[in-house]
């Protein structure tokens, strides 16, 4: 894949990621108990559905920088590794949601009654994210892809992911700031990446109009 192809499938990607996690969100929080089923299944569904984009976005990532900077194919390679590792723990977590729900006779509150979720969403989701989020920061400003903002944004989106590992000491009240499976720890971590993800993507996709050739300095903004 050359460089040109590979910009604009990672940025198409990251753009059809983002609009999928980004409508997925506001689903958690139309019910103040336990959600009808139709609203969960559709949630999860959704959050499925992004979980699969964002598996072609970090693929395309990888070859992007393969292309764009054969000497940082390592930092593409982690990204993408992490990044795997996150989609597969996330799935996990939405297929255990979705069979304690299926199988309930009343509904319930999945982020409450299936225990096994707490950590998978909250800490280890957020130790992967920082590891991903951190190589795709590198990757990004050692071979000058795109705009200074990028890179750095990465950073510190991935701190503010490492800040949240230690909740699970914190209980597991959804309504808690910082708990176990707060919304914090998890609904805004993840519309604050969505929403990232989504300037990430059209920022990918408008440079492949404008990238400089490999081997010839990159502007930088």
């Amino acid at each position: 894949m050359n460089e040109t192809a590979a910009r604009r499938l990672t940025g198409l990607a990251g753009i059809a990621a983002a609009v999928a996690l980004i409508v997925e969100v506001p689903l958690y929080f139309l019910y103040s108990g336990p959600p009808p089923d139709a609203n969960v299944l559709a949630r999860l569904l959704i959050g499925i559905l992004g979980l699969a984009l964002l598996l072609v976005f970090v693929t395309a990532f990888r070859e992007l920088l393969k292309a764009a900077a054969p000497a940082c194919e390592w930092i593409g390679t982690t990204a993408f590794a992490t990044g795997l590792v996150y989609v597969t723990v996330t799935l996990v977590s939405s297929g255990l949601e979705a069979g304690a729900v299926i199988a309930a006779d009343d509904p319930i509150d999945p982020t409450i009654a299936v225990s096994g979720t707490y950590i998978l969403y909250g800490s280890i989701g957020r130790l992967l994210l920082a590891m991903f989020l951190t190589a795709v920061g590198h990757g990004i400003t050692r071979a000058r892809l795109l705009p200074r903002w990028t890179g750095r944004s990465a950073y510190v989106l991935a701190a503010a992911n490492l800040l949240f590992v230690p909740s699970l000491f914190f209980g597991n009240t959804p309504a808690h700031f910082y708990a176990a499976n707060g919304w914090a720890t998890t609904a805004l971590m993840g519309a604050i990446l969505s929403y990232w993800l989504l300037a990430l993507g059209v920022s990918t996709y408008r440079s492949a109009t404008r990238h400089t050739p490999s081997g010839s300095p990159a502007p930088r903004h």
